[in-house]
């Protein structure tokens, strides 16, 4: 699928080089067809990195993807220039009368706090609501997964003796989901947070069922019952060096943080990572967007409920 970018998004040029097919604007607007609509609510500080991540994920398949980016106005990012946001982004007061095949919802480095005590907690309520009749399908990643099922289920994050930081290997809980269709038997993910959700909380509630976990890492994937939400509490879209880097700024910054698990050849830091996830991602992504958004979203998106 060529996924549809602003001409001018730093994240075309990386794409372009890696043979991954981008559709500029320029180019999408010669072509007959209804893109899926997908809307990214981008939480993180490094937001380039972030987009070019979740760019490539949902550029590997058939169809067009319209690829648009929305920042909180309630908190204003230290890490990105005010220029960029407004050459690239958008709030959620511009885009709140339009309906989306797809929404995701990034992770953010706020997890120690209660979610109250977040700056844009109440502008991300908000969002989450209307997503429930503006938006097809909903991905919440890491923190945006805990702060999903805290909004819509009540279920509460708990924090971690350490941060869990590495690679774990997964299972499907529920191996007839279509979302882990083609899923291997045992899988590898990143992770990179300080809190956890537990799943005898999650098992209360009917309406959710956990897909996929990890004996070492918890919970992973969480679905409602239709596929309306899904909550994905690791970070399967992530570079091969983007743990090595946060590694490296908790060090810089002089926390006691452990080396990620599994991740570096024999513990080695000086050896290069091997990214043995990224597969998994493509096909995670992918199922997402076509059993759970394109197969179900309507053709006029004005009649999505």
């Amino acid at each position: 699928m060529p996924i549809k970018l602003p001409d001018e998004l730093p994240a075309v040029k990386t794409l372009e080089k890696e043979n991954i097919f981008v559709m500029t604007d320029t180019r999408a607007i010669t072509q007959d067809i209804r893109p899926l609509k997908i809307l990214v609510l981008n939480l993180m500080p490094k937001k380039t990195e972030t987009e070019t991540q979740l760019s490539r994920l949902l550029g590997n398949s058939p169809l067009q993807v319209e690829f648009e980016l929305i920042h909180t106005k309630s908190h204003v990012p230290k890490h990105t220039p005010k220029e960029y946001l407004l050459a690239f982004y958008k709030t959620f007061d511009d885009v709140k009368h339009r309906k989306f095949d797809g929404l995701i919802i990034t992770g953010a480095p706020v997890e120690k706090m209660e979610f109250e005590e977040v700056t844009y907690w109440e502008e991300l309520c908000e969002i989450m609501e209307w997503s429930k009749t503006h938006v097809t399908s909903t991905f919440h990643i890491c923190w945006g997964a805990q702060a999903g099922l805290y909004y819509h289920y009540g279920i509460k994050k708990y924090p971690l003796p350490e941060k869990l930081s590495g690679i774990y290997n997964h299972k499907a809980d529920y191996k007839h989901s279509i979302l882990l269709r083609g899923f291997d038997d045992e899988f590898p993910v990143p992770h990179s947070r300080y809190t956890t959700v537990k799943r005898e909380d999650i098992e209360k509630v009917p309406e959710l069922k956990i897909l996929a976990s990890s004996d070492e890492a918890g919970i992973y994937i969480t679905s409602s019952e239709n596929g309306k939400q899904i909550f994905v509490t690791g970070h399967s879209e992530y570079d091969t060096e983007t743990l090595k880097n946060e590694y490296l700024r908790d060090k810089d910054a002089g926390l006691d943080i452990k080396m990620p698990k599994n991740y570096f050849p024999n513990d080695d830091i000086t050896k290069a990572p091997l990214n043995t996830w990224r597969s998994h991602a493509n096909l995670l992504y992918s199922n997402w967007l076509n059993y759970f958004v394109y197969q179900t979203t309507p053709y006029d998106i004005e009649t999505i409920e």
